[in-house]
């Protein structure tokens, strides 16, 4: 028989860096889960990917188990790394704070494609600019 599902928790969690400390601790904690288990549980998981911010979707069942699946960094996580840019602009339509290539926008798309709505790489390289025009970063033509 299935598992009934309690809730779903979902964490932006930096890669092999996760501990009982909040935001982690309180939102495991409050549904019954072992924090020092799922903590060690992600850590090995995402050693390799260290510093870069991993989103997890945490299922909490009823009997209070849980399962958990990571996904690609956030597009602006990956956007900011490949340009070098510390943070988006405040206003990006006045102010440019970066430039990105199409390679760029490409590659980056490569890795998104899994939690993207699309299997074409032209329409997620869209998506991609349209993160990288929030933020203020011109695309080079």
């Amino acid at each position: 028989m299935a598992k009934k599902i309690k809730t779903i928790i979902k964490l932006q969690i930096p890669g092999g860096q996760a501990n009982p400390a909040p935001p982690v601790g309180p939102a495991l904690g409050q549904h019954g889960l072992n924090i020092a288990e799922f903590c060690q549980k992600f850590n090995d998981k995402t050693k390799d990917k260290q510093g870069d911010i991993i989103p997890a979707e945490i299922t909490v069942y009823e009997d209070r188990s849980y399962d958990f699946i990571l996904k690609t960094p956030p597009a602006a996580e990956l956007i900011k790394k490949i340009t070098g840019v510390k943070k988006g602009s405040g206003k990006p339509l006045k102010e440019k704070v970066g430039k990105i290539t199409r390679a760029q926008l490409e590659e980056i798309a490569k890795i998104k494609m899994p939690d993207l709505n699309t299997t074409d790489l032209d329409a997620a390289c869209k998506i991609i600019a349209g993160t990288a025009r929030q933020m203020g970063i011109e695309l080079e033509k």
